[in-house]
């Protein structure tokens, strides 16, 4: 049987708002050594502009095009935390796109799983 819920267990719409309005900040390692990351939540008009590849595009296009809009994403939100909290500012658009390959997936992984961390179970 489930547990009833409590008032201060549901989400408002204020702090959902201040998802995208609060600068959220992590320490990952990387090789040995800490880099501090920050990032913002999107809303829907600051997204990247999608397209969707036709059915007629090979697979391996289609996983290249989608790992680009998720690159954009990730540097859209660590943008807007820069724009946000520029002292705290450790990655801009130059610097993503000389990283190493891993060291991007680390820091999406980090968002990814930060924002999950932020889920309630309802």
């Amino acid at each position: 049987m489930k547990e009833e819920k409590q008032k201060g267990d549901f989400w408002t719409i204020d702090e959902l708002v201040a998802l995208t309005e609060n600068v959220q900040k992590a320490e990952i390692e990387f090789n040995g050594r800490p880099l501090n990351i920050q990032w913002c939540e999107l809303t829907e008009a600051e997204e990247p502009k999608m397209s969707v590849p036709s059915e007629d595009t090979p697979e391996e296009d289609k996983n290249q095009h989608y790992a680009e809009i998720a690159s954009k994403r990730m540097l859209a939100m660590m943008l807007k935390a820069n724009d946000r909290n520029p002292e705290g500012k450790t990655i801009d658009e130059e610097s993503w796109t000389k990283l190493p390959t891993t060291l991007r997936w680390n820091i999406s992984n980090t968002v990814l799983s930060a924002k999950k961390d932020l889920n309630r179970d309802f």
